[in-house]
């Protein structure tokens, strides 16, 4: 599996587990409905997933994450 399908499952995976983890919170503690629902999640996905990215450098392609959480980028191998 290439790096660039690696960052895309990845990016995938992390939005989604947020999305309906917030989803969920959301539709349990408060009384929004309808569009705002989803979109509230989306937005909160959108923000609070890690995000993934594959560089080409010298020593070949190389996959790092940035997170809201962890300062800097992080390698992943």
């Amino acid at each position: 599996m290439s790096k660039k399908t690696k960052s895309f499952l990845y990016n995938f995976i992390g939005f989604a587990i947020i999305f309906f983890t917030a989803r969920y919170l959301i539709a349990t503690f408060t009384h929004l409905d309808g569009y705002w629902l989803p979109l509230t999640a989306f937005v909160a996905g959108t923000l609070l997933a890690p995000k993934f990215q594959t560089v080409q450098t010298k020593d070949g392609e190389k996959l790092f994450m940035s997170w809201l959480f962890i300062r800097g980028f992080k390698e992943i191998k």
